[in-house]
């Protein structure tokens, strides 16, 4: 949002006739280190000077910004209910997605990390936790009758 404002800047002061590095010396006194370079504010005048009327970047071609969608994340949760010991290879052999992309999911959204080779939330519901108390006392039951 802030380059946007930028190049609203640069639009209206290029409009009025005042050259590049003079609007580049009013936003770096203006915003400081945050200020746009010389270099893209001369790139940006020059456009409006040729007729540009848009301040949004370019559509850029590859893949695109954000694969955390809700589709997504919902692979990889199934991915890994379905077996909790499965491996970032595993989860890209089943979906489309990065490396980098499956972690982000995993710890950002899914809020879980790898225990013992389980997959693990980081914050247990309610739910989970009463089943592992099940589990534990069910394997505490066997230990004492020498099962």
């Amino acid at each position: 949002m802030d380059n946007e404002f930028n190049r609203y800047y640069i639009k209206i002061r290029t409009t009025l006739g005042i050259n590049a590095k003079t609007i580049c010396e009013e936003l770096t006194d203006a915003l400081g280190y945050d200020a746009p370079s010389y270099a893209t504010v001369k790139r940006w005048a020059k456009r409006f000077r040729e007729g540009r009327d848009d301040v949004d970047d370019d559509p850029r071609s590859g893949r695109p910004v954000s694969m955390l969608t809700d589709e997504n994340i919902e692979r990889v949760r199934q991915v890994i209910e379905d077996d909790r010991h499965s491996t970032y290879d595993d989860i890209m052999a089943e979906t489309p997605l990065s490396y980098v992309t499956i972690e982000r999911i995993i710890h950002d959204c899914l809020k879980m990390r790898k225990v013992t080779s389980r997959w693990v939330a980081h914050q247990l519901t309610d739910e989970q936790k009463q089943e592992r108390l099940r589990i534990c006392r069910q394997n505490l039951a066997k230990f004492r009758n020498g099962t």
